[in-house]
């Protein structure tokens, strides 16, 4: 499932493309818009929050979460698709350019100024503009005896955090996936982290929690049988949910991490 950083480099991309174009293709291929035609309406902007993208036309938000397999691409008239047309979701396009949505797990179109139908859940965007960190604190301590290893990826606490930077904060803070949130011992240091490290790959197409974009990029996220790169313990594997439809797979150095 793409993390906060890549959503975040998407809308980038899908804002300088189409931001301030009018449409001349509104093509939403999910039967409850269907219907519905943009066209000849101006692209105000394209944001995300958290995982989810916003792109605003008009009077209305065209809402998309790409959930495990989606994509947004952006191509010249006349290029080839990277995908089959047969996932495709969503076709805007203006005079310049055609932005292709597929295989987005969400997607819906909500009236601008309830924009908050579909995001207000959401725990502060750690790559927004707004970010809070006292906030994001808050409500990560909120439940001391909840595994910090579903905390984190509580959309809720902290808006943008995947499966990957779960297992990777896990690893650097020390803490096993599993451990209590009260029983970690700088709560604000695991939140300051999470900010400094999706914010410094949020312009990175190749992302590095190590520092290494030649080697290793992750500490530990998919590496189960390999050598921690830290003291050489075997890296283990497990799987961590609230229910059993929600689990995912934890990552851990058993030496480094308690």
């Amino acid at each position: 499932m793409p993390e906060g950083d890549t959503v975040y480099r998407t809308a980038v991309n899908l804002n300088a493309a189409l931001a301030g174009g009018e449409l001349k293709r509104c093509d939403i291929r999910v039967p409850a818009f269907a219907t519905l035609d943009l066209t000849g309406e101006v692209v105000e902007g394209v944001v995300s929050r958290g995982k989810h993208l916003l792109i605003r036309v008009g009077a209305r938000s065209i809402h998309s979460h790409l959930k495990m397999e989606g994509s947004w691409h952006v191509y010249r008239h006349g290029t080839k698709w990277r995908r089959p047309a047969w996932q495709a979701r969503a076709v805007l396009a203006t005079v310049e350019w055609v932005a292709v949505g597929f295989e987005l797990g969400t997607l819906d179109v909500v009236a601008r100024d309830d924009e908050a139908s579909v995001v207000g859940y959401l725990g502060p965007d750690l790559l927004g503009a707004d970010w809070n960190a006292d906030e994001a604190l808050l409500r990560l301590t909120a439940d001391p005896a909840r595994a910090v290893g579903l905390a984190l990826l509580d959309q809720r606490v902290m808006a943008g955090l995947g499966n990957v930077y779960r297992n990777e904060l896990c690893f650097l803070s020390g803490a096993l996936p599993t451990r209590p949130v009260g029983d970690i011992e700088n709560p604000a240091k695991l939140v300051g982290l999470a900010h400094r490290l999706i914010d410094a790959n949020k312009d990175r197409v190749d992302r590095t929690t190590t520092g290494s974009l030649r080697g290793e990029t992750d500490w530990v996220y998919r590496r189960e049988g390999k050598p921690c790169l830290r003291c050489g313990t075997r890296i283990e594997r497990g799987a961590l949910g609230e229910t059993s439809l929600q689990l995912r797979d934890t990552y851990w150095c058993p030496s480094c991490q308690r």
